[in-house]
């Protein structure tokens, strides 16, 4: 009898410890889950706790409510779309400021409404001139202060055209300067790569390492997103390199640039890490027009 309560004690205090162990809810991180949780709930199984690849989709044609921490760049990432292509779906303007609680219209615009209005905009023009042209013009006697003010008229007409040419040329040269193509790309991470580029399924590739190790710009440009609200990439960065492409940094452990920094290709922007994941990795995503495309076709051979 005393053998089967020393038995029955050793029992008990083994489920005890076993139900205190582990973290609580509470306490957990916004990228960590309870690892116990799912596997003692009453008819889980495997298939319930696998995390879909890096994120759901949000689906285009539907309204998007923007929520605290949402950049358009962010969304238009989830979407798929390219962030300017969605700025127009919604008139909004460079530099792209969106506030909470806005909705986007995500679904194309009618292009044949707007070919349309054109049409008849162009067949009122038409009209117009050809009113204007009807319209005998009387002779204006040439006198002196006519004259003057011809060429005054002229002068300023000059001067305006000018003004004009230069603000062109401004405009294109700032157009080109946005445009340039990337001269070089450079690895994120020294680490091996475990996981490869698979369209849809696997948006980029998977780098690992250690945590902590060094993450770097891939090019030059301007970080347009830095935090977690991009659903399964955990701590993310979004680098806009030019009007084509745009780069993404996900799992890291700290973020080191904020919105709006501007880097240069090879400066350490975070730090290696496991948020959103359960492996220590980095995610590495480039997209070409807002679609993802294999970074291993870019990247330097190694």
């Amino acid at each position: 009898a005393v053998c089967y309560l020393k038995h029955l004690l050793v029992a008990l205090l083994l489920i005890f410890l076993g139900g205190c162990s582990g973290t609580a809810p509470k306490d957990l991180k916004p990228w960590e889950t309870n690892p116990g949780a799912a596997s003692n709930a009453p008819g889980s199984s495997s298939k319930s706790t696998t995390r879909p690849d890096y994120g759901p989709k949000l689906a285009v044609g539907k309204p998007y409510k923007v929520k605290r921490g949402d950049t358009l760049y962010a969304i238009a990432f989830r979407l798929g779309l390219d962030f300017r292509d969605l700025a127009a779906r919604n008139g909004i303007q460079a530099p792209y400021t969106i506030s909470v609680g806005q909705v986007l219209t995500t679904s194309q615009l009618p292009v044949v409404a707007s070919s349309k209005a054109s049409e008849r905009s162009a067949a009122k023009r038409r009209g117009s001139s050809k009113a204007t042209t009807s319209k005998p013009k009387r002779p204006v006697p040439a006198t002196k202060a006519a004259s003057k003010t011809v060429s005054k008229a002229t002068s300023t007409q000059t001067k305006v055209a000018k003004k004009s040419q230069t603000s062109r040329r401004a405009s294109a040269t700032q157009a080109v300067a946005t445009s340039r193509p990337v001269s070089r790309w450079q690895w994120p991470a020294t680490g091996k790569v475990v996981r490869t580029f698979a369209a849809n399924v696997h948006k980029g590739i998977d780098i690992a390492g250690g945590r902590g190790d060094p993450i770097t710009a891939t090019a030059g440009g301007k970080v347009v997103y830095a935090g977690a609200g991009v659903t399964g990439y955990g701590s993310l960065i979004i680098v806009k390199h030019n009007e084509t492409y745009l780069s993404a940094y996900g799992h890291n452990d700290r973020l080191l640039v904020s919105e709006g920094n501007v880097v240069k290709v090879g400066q350490q922007i975070a730090t290696m890490g496991s948020s959103g994941t359960n492996s220590v990795k980095l995610h590495f995503e480039l997209r070409r027009l807002g679609k993802p495309v294999d970074p291993l076709t870019l990247l330097p051979k190694r």
